[in-house]
């Protein structure tokens, strides 16, 4: 029975939109796949009862408090222990669930991956990746898009070997092209910590690095399946993707390719490099956007791939 933790009680639409999505993917989910919902017990028990939900279809774990997204993350963390994020972490830590998933406090997050989780042995930053569509029709993993604001070029090196891990085993990517985000192709252009980055990659075996990529290529041409950046280049860039639908929306434009830019139909995105799967979605996701995290954690669980990213690490990555 694969055991996927959710936090009821995080994100700016919680508990109504997170228990949503939840009864959405239950009508999908497999027989051997257990939704366990961790937040205030009373409240979850209500929406069962309102929402005609069998309760043999999931687990119910009491946790009163809530760290708010305006909590300080570590205070929340280590103050509200009876929180659901907090509870999350323990039940994941212990092996009750299998994945941890939520739409809460980011910040909060962090905190318990790196406090209770840990990160693999070898990994020298934990990173959070997310993916962009493109006129091809195939999606282009980014990474880091958030946890890490400055990296170092050795840091960025590991950004590839995890992204084409991520690739590979999750979108089932064939050898994944791995691109250096940057101003321009050449290997002589960009800042110092760039350069420095595509010394490091330009004659590794460890995954297949096709050199630099332009930010005005990432929808229109089918360059690369993995980009690499430092966490704030690559928040920009997400953050750019999604008021590209925000505009199509507002100027009433209906096509398919615009739609592909909705944050709903990507729900969330995992942590990667650390010892457990956790994984985190926007914090003003709806329904649609927890019904796909749900099914984007249970893809990552199927994958296992925390266990085929400590094997490689384990092989001196």
């Amino acid at each position: 029975m694969i055991r996927i933790g959710l936090d009821v009680m995080g994100g700016d639409y919680a508990p109504g939109a997170i228990l949503s999505g939840a009864w959405l993917a239950l009508r999908d989910l497999p027989h051997d796949v257990m939704l366990v919902l961790i937040g205030k017990e009373s409240v979850i028990r209500h929406s069962l009862k309102k929402n005609n939900i069998p309760e043999n279809k999931v687990e119910v774990v009491n946790a009163p408090e809530v760290i708010e997204m305006g909590d300080h993350p570590a205070r929340g963390f280590t103050q509200k222990t009876d929180s659901s994020i907090v509870r999350g972490f323990k039940l994941l830590s212990t092996g009750q669930i299998d994945a941890f998933a939520s739409a809460g406090n980011t910040g909060a997050m962090l905190v318990g991956t790196t406090m209770v989780i840990k990160t693999i042995p070898g990994v020298i930053r934990p990173t959070i990746a997310t993916t962009l569509p493109n006129i091809h029709n195939k999606p282009t993993v980014i990474l880091d898009v958030g946890i890490n604001p400055d990296s170092k070029p050795d840091v960025l090196y590991q950004y590839g070997f995890l992204g084409s891990l991520y690739a590979r085993y999750v979108y089932h990517v064939e050898n994944p092209r791995v691109a250096l985000l940057n101003i321009g192709a050449e290997e002589t252009k960009g800042n110092l910590v760039v350069r420095s980055a595509y010394e490091l990659m330009k004659d590794t075996h460890d995954f297949n690095f096709i050199g630099n990529i332009e930010s005005n290529e990432f929808f229109t041409r089918d360059k690369a399946d993995v980009v690499v950046c430092d966490g704030f280049v690559g928040n920009i860039v997400i953050k750019e993707a999604e008021t590209v639908y925000a505009i199509a929306r507002e100027r009433n434009i209906s096509d398919p390719f615009f739609d592909r830019f909705n944050f709903e139909n990507y729900g969330g995105t995992p942590i990667l490099g650390i010892n457990k799967n956790v994984v985190i979605a926007h914090g003003i996701s709806n329904k649609q956007a927890i019904h796909t995290m749900i099914f984007q954690t249970w893809d990552v669980i199927k994958a296992d791939l925390v266990g085929k990213i400590k094997k490689h690490f384990s092989n001196g990555k």
